[in-house]
């Protein structure tokens, strides 16, 4: 079966689509066959990402790597058992279609609550939750107390993680492997960064996640959506010296695709 890597949170420009790309791509430029799909029917920003690859490969007439990427099929209401949600039947027939033919499948999901969010949770063999490093985003997954900095309870998505855990114990799955992600990290030691930190730390114990550093704020990530293109592609495609930057990214994505900790992958990039 494959192995399904869900990434998800209920916030907006967190980097959900960005590390979605970048550890999708890894893994197809490391031989491994890739599934995809995005769950933000409306704005679609992993979508148009592969389909802005697919079109500049096209266009140079060059071939990397690349994802397989598929839309939800359309279900006839005539095709739905009685009961039966249409969401669920359109990601369970692209999960279907997807499995034979993928080591690993990618999905992204929105950074809202949505039906198909939450199905896709309760399907994740390993969970990614980018957030960028500040409170505003610590609240999506717990409530903290404002004086003593304390962890007061799990934010609602927290509760729906383990709400997608107890489905899944419930269908003798194995556990959800879930990994925080701290985007945009500051160079700096700031005080308020240490905080988040410590923060992390202390809910990480209380509703099991692990916390992993993900992508700093970096231009080359707004540069290469365009083309579809990620920073492994670059030499590819004509940039023959990486600056600092670049290689500090690339260094960043090897760190990451290492702490997933995926089945069968040892990272050659």
């Amino acid at each position: 079966m494959a192995h399904i890597i869900v990434v998800g949170n209920e916030k907006g420009g967190s980097g959900k689509s960005t590390t979605s790309m970048h550890v999708a791509t890894a893994l197809a430029r490391m031989g491994h066959r890739v599934g995809a799909m995005d769950l933000d029917l409306r704005q679609r920003s992993f979508g148009r990402y592969v389909e802005n690859r697919r079109a500049f490969l096209a266009r140079v007439e060059k071939d990397l790597p690349t994802p397989n990427y598929i839309d939800l099929p359309e279900v006839a209401p005539d095709d739905l058992t009685q009961g039966e949600n249409a969401f669920d039947a359109r990601l369970s027939a692209a999960v279907a279609q997807l499995e034979p033919i993928s080591d690993f499948i990618i999905i992204d999901c929105p950074g809202s609550h949505t039906r198909l969010s939450q199905v896709a949770h309760s399907l994740a063999d390993t969970l990614i939750t980018p957030l960028n490093d500040s409170f505003i985003d610590f609240d999506l997954l717990a409530r903290i107390d404002v004086e003593t900095g304390r962890v007061k309870g799990p934010s609602i998505y927290s509760e729906m993680v383990w709400n997608a855990r107890q489905l899944r114990a419930q269908a003798g799955l194995k556990p959800i492997d879930w990994i925080v992600l701290r985007n945009r990290l500051g160079a700096q030691q700031m005080h308020n960064k240490k905080k988040v930190g410590a923060a992390l730390e202390e809910l990480s114990k209380r509703i099991g996640f692990r916390v992993a550093p993900g992508f700093s704020e970096r231009v080359i990530f707004r540069e290469l959506f365009p083309r579809g293109l990620t920073l492994l592609d670059l030499r590819d495609t004509g940039v023959d010296q990486l600056n600092l930057s670049n290689i500090a990214a690339r260094q960043e994505l090897r760190d990451l695709i290492n702490e997933l900790r995926l089945p069968g992958v040892s990272v050659t990039f």
